[in-house]
């Protein structure tokens, strides 16, 4: 009888914040992909374009003219999915059709007034200031009495539905918890409760004194592929020092946060040679007003692309039926992220 190998043998890994798990099958992809690697067509698109109606002095679809603005440019969003008015509602739903109004404020912060550009591309100073928009965001929508949930977010590429080029990315803030965020937080509670420590703080500790999963790390933030990451090159940006939201961050701590999302998205760029598609997303305290200790602050990156810039994972079959699976383990991933250089390819 074999002894039991991660590399080898089938097995499945806890996910300690959703409290669920996942199929890793790493016989199926004993080493990293060294086969195809087809390009995209390259992306020639101009500074300006006068037919965006995310450039600067454009219109809008609805009308509005965006000023001249020279670093973010933040906006209600002209088709947003959630409405600030509160409506008249009788709850007498049966218990097999519950539902409730829910309202909130969306938002799309432009990153830069340059529509050629992606974060990977902008210099650390710029993503700063798109970190200082994240935190005047959060503690403006969250001022708001009906607004429990502030949720920062980008949609890269075609692939993940985003619309338009233009480097940006959204705010949903709502009145309720969303589910992900409700689960990671009760999670998250519940170890607070019996250990008295960030869950979190605790997994990156160890992350940190193992470094097979560390992808890079600077002063104030580590990027680690997840233990039980889905997608195939997901990663997680995770403060060193444990504060619960985006506000908690001092100066420092700010252009370390730019810095590590520049080293991780000019990675993800180098892993095919292709502007790298992914969302992502920061996940911290709500704001309702409630003290959450056992919050702390991360970022999540979830990349659809396997083996090359056109071919990407899938949930279907068992995945959509049963749970969760991948072939390459956490392991492979981190290693190969973490060998990539910081250089974009754009610039050799």
């Amino acid at each position: 009888m074999d002894s039991f190998t991660t590399n080898n043998h089938p097995h499945r890994r806890y996910n300690p914040l959703l409290d669920e798990w996942i199929l890793v099958s790493p016989h199926r992809n004993k080493r990293p992909w060294q086969g195809q690697n087809e390009k995209l067509p390259e992306d020639n698109r101009p500074e300006y374009d006068a037919e965006c109606y995310l450039c600067p002095g454009n219109k809008r679809s609805n009308g509005t003219q965006n000023p001249d603005y020279e670093d973010c440019y933040v906006f209600e969003n002209d088709f947003s999915a959630l409405l600030q008015e509160e409506v008249a509602f009788e709850n007498d739903s049966a218990d097999l059709f519950k539902l409730k109004p829910e309202r909130g404020i969306n938002k799309v912060v432009c990153f830069s007034p340059k529509h050629n550009l992606t974060l990977p591309e902008m210099e650390v100073l710029d993503i700063e200031k798109v970190v200082q928009c994240w935190k005047e965001q959060y503690l403006e929508l969250g001022s708001h009495d009906f607004i429990n949930y502030v949720q920062i977010f980008e949609n890269k590429g075609s692939v993940m539905g985003c619309s338009n080029p233009h480097p940006h990315g959204q705010i949903w803030a709502q009145s309720s918890l969303p589910t992900q965020v409700e689960r990671t937080q009760k999670n998250l509670f519940s170890y607070y409760k019996k250990h008295h420590s960030s869950l979190l703080k605790d997994y990156l500790d160890k992350e940190l004194t193992l470094g097979e999963r560390i992808v890079a790390e600077n002063s104030h933030f580590a990027v680690v592929v997840p233990f039980w990451a889905t997608w195939p090159y997901e990663t997680m940006v995770i403060s060193k020092r444990h504060f619960g939201n985006i506000l908690g961050m001092n100066d420092e701590e700010s252009r370390a946060f730019a810095e590590i999302i520049k080293i991780i998205t000019v990675k993800y760029d180098n892993l095919f040679e292709t502007s790298f598609p992914y969302s992502a997303g920061i996940h911290q305290a709500p704001t309702d007003r409630v003290a959450h200790p056992e919050w702390h602050f991360h970022m999540h990156f979830y990349p659809p692309l396997l083996r090359s810039a056109t071919v990407k994972k899938f949930m279907v079959g068992y995945e959509m039926l049963g749970e969760a699976q991948r072939d390459i383990t956490p392991e492979q991933s981190a290693e190969i992220l973490r060998n990539l250089t910081t250089n974009h390819y754009k610039t050799k």
